[in-house]
């Protein structure tokens, strides 16, 4: 592993990409200690303390890398560009115009980027907005009124702060994709939730027995080697080429095979199910305080966004809701990112045109309903297997009452982002005659 990174830092442009990446870093990190105008100094350092035991509230502050509960210009964080990501891409498969142009390649690709961008700051608008009501209101501060002066210049103000520094961020992960070691969004939520791990540790370690620390924490290691173990598996169709007389030469008859991974969807659907969980705050700020709001407003609170659902009675647990809802999306967008990355009917017909087929199965039809029947069952146990590994320590959590903010969303974040990053430097390595840090 040292000779590896010893490696890369020998070659020019390698070495100036992860040091790109690294400057990029630091002035995220720095850009997420800088408070918003209008906010109160003081008010915001009492709502961080009080911020660090609260599970929604924790989830989206460790998600922000704590730019949340600073109420800095990066308090939303990517999450509104990764929501009209998810929007552009549900929208792509009911849409022709969308479908064409994504099939159109580079420059389609290009066009759906340029709308994604034009989405997110319409969603950082709108989040900002309902952010600065529940901040000043203290419905999502615990009572603290972060912004005092509530007048419509302040609003404006902070909602165009924290609107800018969305775009800003979003350039800033583009730049790290083009510039850097490539993943660039992925990565800004990679380094938000490490720089909170050292804090939530201590939080977990402050609010539960010794046991319970040490179960948490062994889970959350045991499901750390299983990702790295279960990220690696595949599923591997032979595919067998027929021998093709062009002139004097003899063409094809090789064996290949076709890689399925059991997790073909990678973090994706863990990010995306985790950004559509901000929605029911954001509703809940929208609703009418009285009448049939009130009601709505209650029940989003008590099953959605309290954190004292624990049957421990610690009060710092997610909600059953919660965990359960945040599940089923995860199969859900599992099934979906799958269906997206791979066609069975393309694939078919690809091997067919190049004179390919499977050993036993028939061209054609009976190609594609084989690699469908394959596919849908991988993808019940990708789907099954991110859905326990995200919500095992909330439901740990849940039983005992204790304030588990390293969930497994940022568990699998965090490992899976890693292990495509250092794939990324491997293969840029193997290039260049290294070897590389899986070797």
């Amino acid at each position: 592993m040292l000779t590896a990174f010893r490696n890369a830092f020998r070659i020019h442009d390698l070495r100036n990409k992860i040091l790109f990446t690294l400057f990029i870093i630091a002035l995220y990190r720095l850009g997420s200690t800088i408070p918003v105008p209008g906010a109160d100094l003081s008010a915001i350092a009492d709502f961080a303390d009080q911020a660090e035991q609260s599970g929604f509230v924790g989830l989206l502050n460790l998600f922000s890398g704590g730019a949340l509960t600073q109420l800095s210009i990066f308090a939303l964080g990517i999450m509104p560009y990764i929501t009209a990501s998810i929007i552009l891409q549900l929208l792509t498969v009911v849409i022709p115009k969308l479908q064409s142009l994504q099939e159109d390649g580079e420059s389609g690709r290009k066009v759906i980027t340029q709308w994604t961008r034009y989405v997110t700051v319409i969603l950082a608008l709108l989040q900002s907005t309902g952010f600065a009501y529940l901040f000043h209101s203290g419905q999502f501060s615990n009572g603290i009124d972060l912004i005092p002066d509530f007048t419509p210049r302040t609003v404006i103000i902070v909602v165009i702060t924290m609107t800018a520094g969305t775009a800003l961020l979003m350039w800033m992960g583009e730049l790290i994709t083009q510039r850097g070691i490539g993943n660039g969004m992925s990565i800004i939520i990679f380094v938000s939730i490490i720089s909170q791990i050292p804090g939530q540790l201590a939080i977990l370690n402050a609010n539960s027995a010794t046991y319970q620390f040490v179960i948490i924490l062994g889970v959350m290691l045991a499901l750390t080697v299983g990702i790295i173990y279960t990220e690696q598996g595949q599923r591997r169709i032979p595919v067998q080429f027929s021998k093709r007389i062009r002139g004097r030469k003899v063409m094809g008859g090789q064996s290949t095979y076709i890689p399925l991974k059991v997790n073909m969807a990678g973090v994706i659907p863990v990010i995306f199910a985790t950004s559509i969980m901000y929605f029911p705050a954001l509703i809940a700020s929208a609703l009418p305080p009285t009448g049939w709001g009130a009601g709505i407003r209650d029940w989003i609170n008590d099953n959605m966004l309290s954190t004292s659902g624990g049957q421990g009675g610690g009060g710092f647990s997610p909600s059953l809701w919660y965990i359960g809802i945040l599940a089923l999306l995860v199969v859900f967008f599992t099934y979906f990112y799958t269906a997206i990355q791979f066609d069975p009917e393309r694939q078919a017909e690809m091997i067919q045109r190049q004179g390919g087929f499977i050993p036993g199965i028939r061209p054609g039809r009976a190609t594609v309903n084989y690699l469908s029947y394959v596919l849908s069952r991988i993808t019940l146990t990708g789907a099954l297997y991110l859905a326990l590994v995200t919500i095992l320590p909330s439901l740990l959590g849940w039983l005992w009452g204790v304030p588990v903010g390293l969930s497994g969303v940022s568990i699998i974040i965090v490992a899976g982002v890693a292990l495509e990053t250092s794939k990324q430097i491997e293969s840029q390595l193997t290039m260049r005659n290294y070897e590389g840090f899986l070797s």
